[in-house]
């Protein structure tokens, strides 16, 4: 019992310490986004609803049993199922990171984007930290049709964008799953800076070859 609650301790700093870091960076603003963390007992500390995650406390983080049932804190985030749905398919994903970031909602709007693969592979990092990246269709905030469609994914993509909405990441870690949340932002606002222009994105050799590295 004592390991466990030194570990949620260690989990709960780490949590607010990446919110405020995504937050000063103007990653997300305002009361949007949510991190969430699961335990080794498969239990699951997350970002309360409301909650600006630059001036987050770590003990009002909502608490959720190993099946998904709320047990205290403040009161969750409604898209806390986002990050029920990666658990459920990727049993190795110890962290999920939900941004509202500009540039990956930007691009999620866009008409013509490839909705299997969102993003080309620019850079080896982002092959490396995201793959391949699927459009998850607009639903509203809290339909479950949205659960559906993400857990529909989740299992072959740890990195999911939702249509006009934001990007959903998951990771071994929780510095694995912001690295790579932060890694696809930064993909989108360079895809964004490259519209009108002729690119060279890695070849699908070089994509599969960096993609069986990471």
């Amino acid at each position: 019992m004592t390991a466990i609650l030194s570990e949620a301790t260690a989990a709960r700093d780490r949590i607010c310490a990446a919110g405020k870091s995504i937050f000063d960076r103007g990653l997300t603003f305002g009361s949007t986004g949510n991190i969430s963390v699961r335990l080794s007992d498969g239990s699951m500390l997350m970002t309360p609803t409301n909650a600006c995650l630059g001036a987050l406390d770590p003990a009002r983080l909502s608490r959720f049993s190993a099946d998904g049932q709320f047990l205290d804190g403040d009161r969750p985030t409604k898209e806390s199922f986002l990050h029920m749905c990666m658990y459920c398919k990727r049993p190795h994903s110890n962290a999920v990171v939900h941004l509202h970031s500009t540039h990956s909602v930007a691009v999620s709007i866009l008409a013509d984007i490839d909705e299997e693969d969102v993003l080309p592979p620019l850079t080896a990092y982002y092959v490396m930290r995201v793959g391949r990246l699927p459009l998850i269709p607009y639903f509203a905030p809290g339909d479950e049709k949205l659960a559906r469609a993400v857990e529909a994914q989740a299992g072959s993509h740890h990195a999911v964008l939702l249509a006009n909405h934001g990007p959903v990441v998951a990771g071994g870690s929780l510095e694995e799953a912001q690295y790579a949340t932060e890694e696809l932002e930064e993909t989108a606002r360079l895809f964004l800076m490259l519209q009108g222009h002729r690119i060279r994105p890695l070849g699908e050799e070089e994509a599969k070859a960096l993609r069986s590295r990471s």
